[in-house]
């Protein structure tokens, strides 16, 4: 695990969060106060009503009715930003100025070159773009299968994230914010391909599915060229019936992640192993992780590097990284072929 080592709290990083979006209420908000390292004081929203509401309920004890107003608040040493995807760098890079660290929602930026802007934020302000997928345990026991040699070379990875949200005012149906697919679970088995593979990929093709009043990528179809003939291939939708799935597919044997992207709360998760001498499965053998908040594991991992001054198992360079592939898979799109990286 990339965590840092726990230890008792030396003290406690007092946090904010901007925005009431329901990532924030129903996932962060209970990892941040359940942890021993995070004190969550204050949060915003454009109305105030909405702040106070969420405050009162969530036992927050400041509300603020913009997010400057939060931001500029010199109590609060770190941000957890969920807003929209089009604030994503706007609002980081004023609350890095301010002197916060900031934990930003994925994707981090639209495009690269916004993504590029964060360059621009302190040095000695930590930027960790929300992919809490990469802190959950069974990535890591997974990978280490994979090293492990069990099902031999890694040759390719396929995935699917799919779920149905047909409400014009959600933002994932904003193409004006960065909504779309790609952008809101596309990107989660982009990153495990660049995860497992450890590497980056050269060139990128999809094919893209718009709906035709939102104008959103509804449907994708996206496959990433690796070196030494590795890929990976997945489908993501907004407007599919709810599935996900992540299959690492070697020159022996196959491992695959039965809900790798958000497993339900509470639950265990699995791993499935197929040593690859049958077609009937007989050969399969399971390991279950007993259940594991991947918000809790993110948040922790930020508090004790803000705490311990170290270093982030993934920073800025990364999520711009992260950006450069999903802009390829769009270019694809308009080209019609493959899209370097």
């Amino acid at each position: 695990m990339p965590n840092p080592a726990r230890r008792p709290p030396e003290r406690r990083i007092r946090w904010g969060i901007i925005s009431t979006a329901n990532i924030g209420l129903k996932r962060l908000i209970p990892a941040i106060q359940a942890s021993p390292h995070w004190e969550l004081v204050a949060i915003a929203s454009r109305e105030l009503a909405k702040a106070e509401g969420a405050a009162k309920v969530h036992h927050i004890p400041k509300a603020y009715g913009s997010y400057d107003a939060l931001i500029n608040d010199p109590t609060i040493e770190a941000i957890y930003n969920p807003v929209p995807n089009h604030l994503h760098v706007p609002l980081t890079l004023q609350a890095t100025r301010a002197g916060k660290h900031v934990l930003c929602e994925k994707p981090i930026a639209i495009t690269a070159a916004e993504a590029e802007q964060l360059r621009q934020c302190p040095r000695d302000r930590l930027v960790l773009e929300a992919f809490m997928v990469r802190f959950h345990p069974q990535w890591h026991r997974a990978r280490e299968i994979v090293k492990s040699g069990e099902i031999g070379e890694l040759k390719a990875i396929s995935g699917a994230f799919n779920f149905y949200v047909a409400d014009p005012n959600n933002v994932r149906n904003r193409l004006d914010i960065g909504g779309g697919s790609i952008l809101d679970v596309g990107c989660y088995p982009m990153t495990a391909s660049r995860f497992f593979f450890e590497s980056e990929p050269t060139r990128a093709i999809a094919t893209i599915d718009r709906d035709p009043g939102f104008r959103t990528d509804r449907w994708a179809g996206v496959m990433l060229e690796y070196s030494d003939g590795r890929h990976l291939h997945y489908t993501c939708s907004t407007q599919g019936a709810p599935y996900q799935t992540l299959q690492l597919m070697g020159t022996k044997g196959r491992l695959e992640i039965v809900t790798p992207f958000t497993p339900q709360p509470g639950s265990a998760t699995t791993l499935i192993i197929d040593d690859g001498k049958t077609l009937d499965r007989s050969g399969v053998r399971t390991e279950t992780m007993p259940h594991c908040d991947q918000y809790a594991e993110q948040v922790e991992a930020f508090a004790l590097t803000v705490i311990n001054g170290g270093t982030l198992p993934y920073g800025i360079d990364d999520s711009i990284l992260n950006m450069r592939v999903l802009d390829a898979i769009y270019r694809s799109e308009k080209t019609g072929g493959w899209a370097a990286v």
